[in-house]
């Protein structure tokens, strides 16, 4: 009897388990999934024969490969799991093995860069709080390490033939995934006002009205899900098909600081655009900012795709 009570505990453990990450899986996922592979597609598509090849070994090492190309055929296996690499980072948020070390960088352990033994989550990594007020209110500066400075040691470990394999393919995962992220407006910029003197955290203190019924959502959250919520790779493969092409010029700018300030600006322009207003809101978004942002997003996402494929190009060339 005793043996049948602690089964019975172990297995509600498992299920209480299985109900906690399933609901936390449904806060990170959508747009950050199918925006990330969309630009994955994009620019497995721009890589030199060469680079794909070293890509293709690299990404074998990352602890999830078997999962990624479990059910995929053998020709497209690559493309896959280059697309899946890319979501990785969010990923990992959910995952019981690593620690949530919060969303701001607190102490040494914030900007190491030691691999795959690496059990931290590293929130902070994924965005770059440059601050934005349009009442004077005091900006502080964005804390550090974030997602400018993690670009540019992880393409440094790229071109760097003396790191491990396993190094240089932890830090690609992570570029994949940070390329994207510094493309995404809300991930460069947070706004300090007077009734948020502390900031807006990227827009994730604002609350938006996308329908009549609709105000649950955040402003952020809006930005994320602009391309679609699908995670059906083969979607985004489509999705990748359908931007506009790139401006050679603008395809070809490599600094990732100009990257940043680029969405900064965007930031600024459009996604804190009328009728947003100074505080939390509720903001009821009309269809005239919904079509400014859909536009915005998708040239984002095919920018953030050949840039990624030129900086692949260059540091494993």
């Amino acid at each position: 009897m005793l043996g049948i009570r602690r089964l019975v505990r172990s297995m509600k453990r498992i299920v209480c388990s299985f109900l906690v990450i399933v609901g936390l899986t449904t806060e990170v996922s959508a747009w950050n999934d199918f925006g990330h592979m969309t630009i994955g597609a994009i620019a497995y598509d721009h890589l030199t024969p060469e680079v794909r090849t070293q890509v293709d070994a690299l990404l074998r090492l990352n602890p999830s490969y078997q999962e990624w190309v479990a059910v995929i055929a053998e020709q497209d296996k690559g493309k896959v799991a280059f697309m899946k690499a890319a979501t990785w980072p969010d990923m990992i948020k959910i995952d019981v093995r690593y620690t949530n070390d919060g969303n701001l960088p607190n102490g040494p352990d914030a900007g190491r860069n030691i691999g795959y033994d690496d059990m931290l989550m590293h929130r902070y990594w994924h965005f770059i709080d440059n601050p934005y007020s349009s009442d004077g209110t005091a900006l502080p500066a964005p804390d550090m390490p974030n997602a400018q400075t993690q670009i540019v040691t992880f393409r440094e470990t790229l071109r760097d033939s003396g790191a491990s394999d396993e190094l240089r393919s932890y830090d690609l995962v992570w570029l994949l995934h940070l390329v994207g992220d510094v493309h995404q407006p809300l991930h460069a910029i947070t706004r300090f006002s007077q009734k948020q003197p502390n900031g807006d955290k990227g827009g994730n203190d604002v609350r938006v009205c996308t329908t009549a019924t609709d105000c649950g959502g955040k402003l952020h959250r809006f930005w994320d899900d602009l391309l679609g919520t699908s995670e059906d790779y083969k979607a985004a493969m489509a999705q990748a098909k359908t931007l506009a092409p790139v401006e050679p010029k603008l395809a070809a700018i490599s600094d990732e600081a100009i990257w940043v300030q680029e969405s900064f600006r965007a930031a600024k322009q459009a996604a804190y655009a009328t009728p947003i207003g100074p505080d939390e809101g509720p903001y009821n978004l009309n269809e005239t900012y919904k079509a400014a942002a859909r536009e915005v997003a998708e040239r984002q996402t095919a920018l953030a795709g050949i840039r990624l494929a030129h900086l692949l190009n260059e540091a494993l060339n």
